[in-house]
């Protein structure tokens, strides 16, 4: 159940890329695999596993949030850098 809660979670805090410009590595599906895995990673780290059913609660899902902003940061740091090493500038919306 917790994995459930931290993957969606993750594609929660996805939709609010909207708001930012693509600089992200792969475009908005990059940036949706780094909210994921972030999410999924970071859970898993805490909990240091899956936590069962009865081990889970409200704040199962705040545990997935310093991930998924973490796995974001991450695909747009690469982007960024890719797009700096190709010699582009950020696209403008």
């Amino acid at each position: 159940m917790a994995l459930l809660i931290w993957t969606m979670v993750g594609l929660a805090l996805w939709h609010f890329t909207v708001f930012l410009p693509d600089n992200f590595w792969g475009g908005i599906v990059g940036a949706f695999c780094g909210a994921l895995v972030g999410s999924i990673v970071f859970g898993l780290l805490i909990n240091l596993g899956i936590p069962s059913e009865d081990d889970t609660n409200l704040l199962t899902g705040f545990e997935a949030i310093p991930g998924a902003l973490a796995g974001m940061g991450f695909v747009w740091w690469l982007g960024v850098r890719q797009m700096r090493a190709a010699g582009a500038t950020a696209p403008v919306h």
